[in-house]
């Protein structure tokens, strides 16, 4: 038995306390005249009718629960449903109807059975649920008389329903004490397959697990890795989401957003979740909703333009014909369940009559709602009465809707199957039924129990119990092994109560009136072969009714020659495609790494150990070996390695013949080595027979011979193929067209085979020689470790690749060598270190298993009775009251904590009293006292350990204000006031915790680190809660680790292996000192060192880990605890505890002989078979002489948190007491109390229940004894301000192998200056390479993740790490080409005045005036200006040069160009033409006026 946690619970009572059961007692007889009558109004069922057997039934058939704050001075209300009834809920409660009427009519199944039924609204909440189960597993008897027998009639044998995953949750979680079958037709969630959690949950409907592979793969297929995801707020939403985003992640499917809501939330919350959707960039968005969830929303997005998305449903909402309404989810898709036919059902449906349903409540307000009428009874002058001629079949809404049965198929499923489990109970021979004909259960000492019920809840359910739990278990044991088919539909279940995983692929199609239709266009089957699962049907529509496939992806596919870079902060698929770089190219769409070829060599391996062997040849060990075929052994294994030479190199003759002889050879010397050793190992111990001399005929020389001949063998072998055929060079020419491949032909095939045979045959022999010798003494059986791995690597490895090579010769062959003989030496290696490697596993097997007490827990135990004798004892708090406790074990486990709380509630305070007698841990007030508690035993709870069960217990406590104060339960979970309302910690929540962990791994410059958890709610919840924040702060998980409950010795081998080669030097790890024994264990036995570890407060103080052998591992752990004190008189109380045979001293007995490895042999009742195991003890020893966890208390934490939790229970129980007008609850108190303890600090809880979040840091530091010490070394108050929150001093903190210095954790180093970061493709944005910035680029500080252009007129240095400005450059005087340009000009202005002279002083000369002197001056000066524009190009530019460039040389140019078109149109002045009258016009146009004129237009 396991005492990981102690359930602690405190029982607050008065002496005398009334009964809340009325009780009638004669003189005469007192046990016979009890009478037990149920108290309070029952909760009468929406439908119900009497039979043999009943069936439960609970559906959600209104939406909402009537909430009502109490004001603790009336009774409650009873709790009631409001809001307008589900017509689709209501069709499957009448479904559920008509199948047990159809059984009823049945002349096959039950005959001469008569079912029954009680059929609950849940109003889809958790607290009515599970009034609902109470109801159903306590029959509700109004009275029972204990010396009775208990009636059969009314027992529920089965239960139908729910419809939602978490009211479901709670259900399963009352009705598995029982033993009950609950199958449920439309609870989805993957949590509920868990049957240790679950063992009596079964359904017809399959489990979201195979609904989000089945959505990934859909997701997938058509091609969207950029998605949206919304779901519910509940177990189905979270659970069914978690799934689908885990799987989703694998396959690089990127979630933009996933965004959770409820249909309770507040309208902002629903309409953020709206502008999340409107603003995201995915097109395709995954909604894991409810249909009354997923309403609300759709509802919200109607308010604005609509943004049409790509909706793809889970199974919940998409088949909703109520949400055909919003035509912004035209083309939607999602799973379906598959539709079925139910014959009558329609007829039964619409035979709803107006007497039936004003008979009904419920069956009024659906009438009422659907004909928008009101009954007469209820119908006002004002309204319109119904008068009965409404007719159903006119009625068009989801109730009489039968086109499309999904969901109420599983409910007819599910009441079948239960009608079968009874029918193989019940029936003989399944012909003849009888009722009452279940085998009974055998209990003992029934009389006896006498029990007093708390509430109407637990009354009934206490008392049915021992009647129901036989009949229930037999139905229980049936129902799993149900197997049969109605209507064509099948029905069975597997292991873990699920039915197999079909679904229908339903789109929602328009019609061409413009309605919608729910179309089905495939189907999936998840019974197929991977890969053949979805099948399609039909062509889709989708977005606005297009039959284009829509595409979401963040980034498109980069073209050839681009690679990708993935966008800072955004997932893998988002990225931008860069140009590859000089010398790379990427000839693919989307290119990605390629893996490299990695030649492993280990041939100097076999020299090396030979090199050992020769060394030590005269040690026993090698002796014991046979030297010398060891030598030859290891002489083979180097010319086998050295055969892979011979492939290299063009084929040649020569080579092609020594290829495979030379392997065939050596590998048949190895062979014959081993087998040599291994036969003069087996007949030595076999030739065990006086006088025996058979060992003479296995002497050395016979050894030589033996493997002298087996090689032999093959060398004739080999020499018979080489002479009649042997292998030769090809020329392979069909392998490839561009390339011609050299290669060896084998010559004879039959000749390979042999040689390759004769190998095999060899192998063969060792084999059955090492199973011949299996069960010789391990240190002589070496053949059982070399040939069975020898013989898997020649005939797996080595023929298959010879086989290969043999089909199509090329460049396989020499691989195959040397993929295979590392294999052979690994083996042989494995014998030479054997004594080592026996003797770590002879001592693995046969180390001490750590006791499974927990001492520590049982001091927390302790300082709660501690706690209450001191508060009996203090005159200021509860004078005149003593306050009683009742401790139980939880053992750690959900099921024995719920037995541990009913027990505990049940108990009477009769049954209490005559304990007492016995047992001084339990005690009573005072009597006559007015009581304030008068209606329970038990008025309060302290525990558990552990979330999980804790949980459990406080989803049973909830609905009855019954306070549950935990002290180590530290689950975030736990927060939520609307799930378990009465619930209380003196702990902080793991919130706290979470934020406080980040900030420090961030505050130490850690971003690359690994986590390790379990698989409960603490480890689940804080791991998850620790990785989304350690991301925002950009920190990354390298790798997580999940410890199974009972890891196997490989699991934690593979865990081990794991962390040992993880490149995070840091390590967070959520768990207890429990669940880390084993992992620690082989940690320390392999020497693992270097990790720096990060504790959560439920390990870091456990003194259980501080042993030496963890010295190594764990020194300079750090982590969060609590803040411990020293409590006076605490030491002192706990070692005066002894051992007592008194009843209820168990616990304490148990713990005396754990703790002095003993046993009380005078409280036992077998002394002779325990003496011979343990020593004995006398209850006498000394526990101020052991060294334990239970007397360490220098500075206790949880414990302090214990005695927190006790005296707020006292100080909330002493306001009660001074009673006042308006009683109030004990649950109210103790959410207000307020005092400071004898410490100094404030105990209080806040609107949550949470206390103040105060941690101290500690550092595990070795002292000068070599003993690992808790040192404090900074502390975290999570109420502080933020950046206040952490204070610690690094100087004073010892890390990992005591170094004092900070250790590194990051997965690439920070890129220096001139350099930025390139996240790697499909790894965490922690994981980079450093790429240098481009020209004009700069990055000047370390870690950059974008370089920075240079501002205008400046440009990176060469180290691209500042910008520097650009020098000034332009044409001067001083420059050559200035120079040259200044020298032309000059030339060219030179020539013009030249000329202008010449042409100046011959003017009046015939040529000059034939030339047109005017126009030629003219030309002149326009060149002379076109000379001079090109010294504006020389010098500083400015405004005006700049503007004067172009200008000025436009001007001249055309100015000359204007010249010159006038000269050549010209004539000259003394031509003379014959045509005079055709000329004088001509030439009055081309006269100097009209030149002049056309120059200056120019």
């Amino acid at each position: 038995m396991s005492f990981s946690a102690i359930v602690l619970s405190l029982t607050l009572f008065l002496f005398d306390v009334p009964s809340p059961l009325s009780l009638n007692v004669n003189n005469t007889d007192q046990e016979d005249s009890i009478v037990c009558k149920a108290k309070g109004s029952a909760r009468a069922p929406a439908f119900s009718m009497e039979g043999d057997y009943i069936i439960g039934g609970v559906f959600s058939i209104h939406y909402s629960m009537h909430t009502v704050i109490p004001n603790y001075t009336n009774q409650p209300e009873p709790l009631r449903c409001t809001g307008s009834v589900d017509s689709r809920e209501l069709r499957f409660a009448q479904a559920m109807i008509f199948a047990i009427e159809e059984i009823n009519n049945s002349s096959t199944l039950l005959p001469g059975v008569t079912l029954g039924y009680q059929i609950h609204d849940s109003c889809a909440s958790v607290p009515v649920a599970v009034q609902a189960a109470f109801h159903l597993v306590s029959g509700h008897v109004p009275e029972y008389h204990p010396h009775q027998r208990c009636s059969q009639s009314g027992m529920v044998m089965g239960i139908v329903g729910e419809s939602g995953s978490t009211p479901s949750i709670s259900i399963s979680r009352v009705t598995r004490l029982f033993n009950i079958p609950q199958v449920s037709h439309y609870a989805t969630c993957a949590c509920l397959s868990d049957k240790l959690q679950y063992p009596s949950f079964f359904r017809t409907i399959p489990s979201d697990k195979f609904q989000a592979d089945a959505l990934v793969r859909l997701v997938k297929r058509f091609g969207w890795t950029w998605i949206g995801a919304v779901y519910s707020d509940s177990d189905y939403g979270i659970n069914g989401m978690a799934t689908f985003l885990s799987a989703a992640r694998k396959i690089g499917i990127c979630v933009e957003y996933s965004e959770a809501f409820y249909r309770t939330n507040s309208l902002s919350r629903i309409q953020r979740v709206a502008q999340i959707i409107r603003r995201s960039t995915a097109t395709v968005v995954v909604a894991f909703a409810a249909s009354g969830d997923i309403r609300i929303l759709l509802e919200e997005l109607c308010q604005e333009p609509v943004p049409y998305r790509q909706w793809v449903g889970s199974e919940a909402w998409v088949t909703d014909p109520d949400l055909f309404r919003f035509s912004s989810c035209v083309g939607a898709v999602g799973l379906g369940i598959q539709q079925s036919v139910i014959p009558g059902l329609k007829k039964f449906l619409s035979d709803l009559t107006f007497s039936t349903a004003s008979a009904s409540p419920l069956l009024s307000q659906f009438w009422e709602e659907s004909f928008q009428c009101k009954m007469p009874t209820n119908a006002s002058p004002d309204d319109a009465a119904c008068d009965g001629s409404e007719d159903m079949l006119n009625l068009q809404n989801p109730y009489t809707d039968t086109s499309q049965l999904r969901i109420t198929n599983m409910v007819y499923k599910a009441v079948y199957a239960i009608a079968h489990a009874i029918h193989n109970a019940v029936c003989l021979q399944n012909t003849t039924c009888q009722f009452n004909s279940f085998v009974p259960l055998q209990f003992t000492q029934v009389s006896h129990i006498q029990t007093y019920c708390l509430y109407e809840k637990l009354e009934s359910l206490l008392f049915s119990f021992i009647s129901l739990f036989s009949n229930s278990f037999q139905v229980l044991a049936q129902i799993k092994k149900v197997n049969f088919s109605q209507n064509g539909y099948s029905v069975s279940f597997d292991a873990n109560g699920d039915p197999v995983a079909t679904y229908e692929l339903v789109n929602w199609q328009t019609t061409e009136q413009g309605t919608f239709q729910l179309e089905t266009v495939g189907h999936f089957d998840a019974s197929q072969p991977n890969g053949q699962e979805f099948k399609i049907q039909k062509v889709l529509q989708w977005i606005k009714g297009t039959t284009q496939v829509p595409k979401s992806v963040c980034s498109q596919s980069c073209a050839p020659g681009t690679r990708k870079v993935l966008q800072k902060g955004k997932p893998i698929c988002c990225y931008d495609c860069i140009a590859c770089a000089e010398g790379e190219i990427s000839n693919i769409t989307e290119p990605g790494n390629h893996p490299g070829c990695v030649l492993s060599g280990r041939g100097c391996l076999a020299i090396l150990t030979a090199a050992v062997f020769l060394k030590h040849r005269n040690t026993p060990i090698v002796k014991a070996n046979n030297s010398e075929l060891s030598f030859w052994l290891l002489l083979s294994l180097t010319l086998c390695f050295l055969c892979s030479l011979t492939f290299i190199g063009a084929p040649s003759e020569w080579s092609c013949m020594l290829r495979h002889t030379a392997f065939g050879i050596t590998f048949v010397l190895c062979i014959s080595c081993v087998l040599g050793k291994t036969i003069v190992v087996l007949m030595a111990f076999r030739a065990t027979l006086p006088g025996s001399n058979v060992m003479k005929w296995f002497g050395p020389p016979q050894q030589r011979m033996t493997v002298v001949s087996f090689t032999l063998i093959q060398v004739l072998i080999c020499i018979i193929w080489l002479v009649v055929n042997p292998p030769f060079p090809i020329k392979n020419l069909t392998t490839y067209k561009d390339k011609i491949i050299l290669q060896c032909a084998l010559g004879s095939p039959i000749g390979f085979w042999a040689v390759l045979g004769y190998i095999g045959l060899l192998a063969l022999l060792c084999f059955v020689l090492a199973f011949l010798a299996r069960k010789l003494p391990d240190n002589f059986n070496e053949a059982k470790f070399i040939t069975f791995s020898m013989l898997i690597s020649v005939q797996c490895g080595s023929l298959l690749s010879q086989l290969m090579s043999a089909l199509q010769e090329n460049s396989l062959s020499p691989w195959r060598y040397l993929l295979f003989w590392p294999q052979v030496m690994d083996c042989f290696f494995v014998f030479f270190c054997q004594h080592v490697i026996l003797y770590s596993l002879s001592q693995r097997r046969t180390q001490k298993v750590f006791d499974d007490f927990d001492f520590r827990a049982f001091r927390w135990m302790m300082t709660m009775v501690f706690a209450v004798e001191e508060i009996n004892r203090d005159l200021s708090l509860l004078p005149g009251v003593k306050l009683g406790y009742r401790i139980m074990d939880s053992c750690d486990q959900v099921h024995n904590s719920l037995q541990a709380v009913l027990s505990l509630l049940s108990q009477t305070n009769k049954h209490t009293t005559e304990n007492e007698k016995l047992n001084h841990s339990v005690y009573s007030g005072s009597a006559g006292a007015e009581s304030c508690l008068a209606s329970s035993p038990v008025s309060a709870v302290i525990g558990l350990a552990s979330s999980t069960p804790t949980r459990a217990v406080a989803h049973t406590l909830g609905p009855f204000n019954i306070p549950l104060v935990s002290y180590f339960a530290t689950c975030t979970c736990l927060t939520n006031k609307k799930m378990y309302p009465s619930f209380l910690r003196t702990v902080p929540s793991d919130l706290f915790q979470v934020g406080g962990l980040v900030q420090l791994v961030t505050f130490l410059g850690w971003n690359w680190v690994g986590t390790i958890g379990t698989t409960d709610d603490y480890s689940q919840y804080g791991i998850q809660a620790f990785t989304h924040e350690f991301s925002k702060h950009g920190g990354c998980v390298a790798f997580h680790i999940t410890i199974p409950k009972s890891p196997s010795v490989a699991q934690v081998q593979n865990m081990a292996a794991r962390l040992q080669s993880t490149t995070a030097q840091v390590v967070v790890v959520f768990a207890t000192e429990g669940q880390l024994i084993e992992l620690f264990s082989e940690l320390s036995q392999r020497n693992v060192t270097g990790i720096q570890w990060v504790a959560s407060e439920a390990w870091v103080t456990a003194s259980l880990l501080t042993s030496e052998k963890f010295h190594d591992l764990l020194e300079g752990t750090v982590g969060f605890s609590f803040s411990g004190v020293y409590i006076p008189g605490l030491k002192e109380f706990l070692l005066s505890v002894r051992p007592s045979s008194h009843a209820g001293m168990e616990l304490v007995n148990m713990f005396w002989e754990e703790l002095f490895d003993c046993k009380l042999l005078s409280f036992s009742s077998n002394e002779e078979s325990v003496g011979a195991v343990r020593k004995k003890c006398s209850g006498l020893e000394s526990l101020g002489d052991t060294d334990s966890s239970y007397t360490d208390v220098a500075e206790v934490r949880i414990s302090y948190n214990v005695y927190k939790a006790t005296y707020a229970l006292g100080h909330a129980v002493h306001q009660m007491l001074n009673c006042d007008a308006a009683k109030k609850l004990l649950l109210h108190h103790l959410k207000h109390v307020n005092f400071t303890d004898q410490f100094g600090e404030k105990v209080y809880f806040d609107s949550s229940g949470e206390p103040v979040p105060l941690y101290d840091i500690i550092n595990w530091q070795k002292d000068s004894e070599e003993k690992i010490r808790l040192i404090k070394v900074g502390s975290y108050d999570g109420s502080a301000p933020l950046g206040q929150q952490l204070r610690m001093e690094k100087s004073n903190i010892t890390w990992t192998t005591g170094l004092r210095q900070v250790p590194l954790s990051q997965c690439s180093i920070p890129c220096p200056p001139g350099t930025r970061k390139a996240t790697r493709l499909g790894q965490p944005p922690c994981c980079f390479d450093c790429l240098p910035c481009g020209d004009g680029e700069i990055s000047n500080q370390s870690g950059s993740t974008e370089c920075t252009k240079c501002p205008r007129y400046y440009w990176s240095d060469k180290d691209k790490i500042k910008c520097v400005a650009g020098v000034e450059e332009f044409l001067s005087y001083s420059d050559t080409m200035g120079i040259i340009l200044v020298f032309l000009t000059v030339l060219g202005v030179s020539l013009t005045v030249v000329i202008t002279t010449v042409f100046h002083c011959f003017r009046s000369t015939p040529i000059v005036k034939a030339n047109n002197s005017e126009i030629s001056f003219l030309l002149l000066v326009s060149l002379k200006l076109c000379f001079l524009c090109s010294l504006v190009f020389i010098g500083q530019p400015s405004v005006w040069t700049c503007r004067l460039r172009q200008a000025a040389f436009g001007i001249s140019f055309v100015l000359c160009l204007s010249c010159l078109l006038t000269v050549q149109a010209h004539p000259p002045e003394n031509s003379h033409t014959v045509h005079h009258c055709s000329t004088d016009l001509s030439v009055r146009w081309l006269a100097p006026s009209s030149t002049s004129f056309s120059i200056q237009k120019s």
